[in-house]
């Protein structure tokens, strides 16, 4: 029987929301593995927008869940209606809608706060004991929601500092590698947080969905 894996989005960008290659990347090993993905995104504006040419913040507004839905090809529901006994697994890929949407890390740091409807699925997932992968900047969620929880980031940054100062254990990796928190069901990637580019990052992610679906 085929896996239900929820994928949860941030954006449509790099700098603004979620990283387009990751999410795709993400997708298809996914859909390789044959397993059915449910997107989900808040419905809620962005921290900002950025002009991803110029690197310049864009004073118009916009709407994570709308963005998101350019990714999802508009097959994705807003994340406050995703519910953990829906899904077999969870995966976060990165960008800095991780940080910024789905969370405030990009601004605050260890001092984060961390998205409602996040906080509640990650709960939910937990208290059932079914795996969630995270991608990129998002272990940073998982240092912040699951204490004591072993992540990567790949090599050693203020990012992963500020983890540890949450009380997460990390381990620096090469970008093809994972690390898994069995206790936690927890998979982690670096992905482009090391790079360099989508054929490296692909082994990473590649990796994490094939462990997160044999924990599911």
């Amino acid at each position: 029987m085929s896996k239900k894996v929820g994928v949860v989005l941030s954006g449509c960008g790099v700098y603004d929301g979620t990283e387009v290659h990751e999410a795709v990347l993400t997708l298809l090993a996914l859909d390789q593995r044959g397993a059915e993905v449910v997107m989900a995104a808040p419905d809620k504006e962005q921290a900002h927008v950025i002009n991803h040419l110029t690197g310049e913040v864009d004073p118009h507004p916009r709407n994570v869940l709308v963005e998101s839905a350019r990714i999802a090809r508009g097959t994705i529901k807003p994340l406050a209606e995703l519910q953990a006994d829906e899904i077999d697994a969870l995966v976060f890929p990165g960008g800095f809608g991780g940080a910024k949407n789905l969370s405030d890390f990009a601004f605050q740091g260890a001092a984060m706060t961390v998205d409602p409807d996040v906080t509640r699925i990650v709960d939910a997932m937990r208290a059932a004991g079914k795996p969630i992968g995270f991608i990129c900047i998002t272990p940073t969620l998982a240092a912040k929601l699951i204490p004591g929880v072993t992540i990567t980031l790949g090599c050693a940054c203020d990012a992963s500092e500020a983890s540890s100062g949450l009380g997460a254990t990390h381990v620096e990796t090469e970008v093809h590698e994972t690390v898994i928190d069995a206790a936690n069901k927890v998979v982690s990637t670096s992905a482009y947080m090391l790079g360099p580019w989508v054929a490296n990052v692909h082994k990473g992610i590649d990796k994490l969905v094939g462990e997160l679906l044999e924990m599911a």
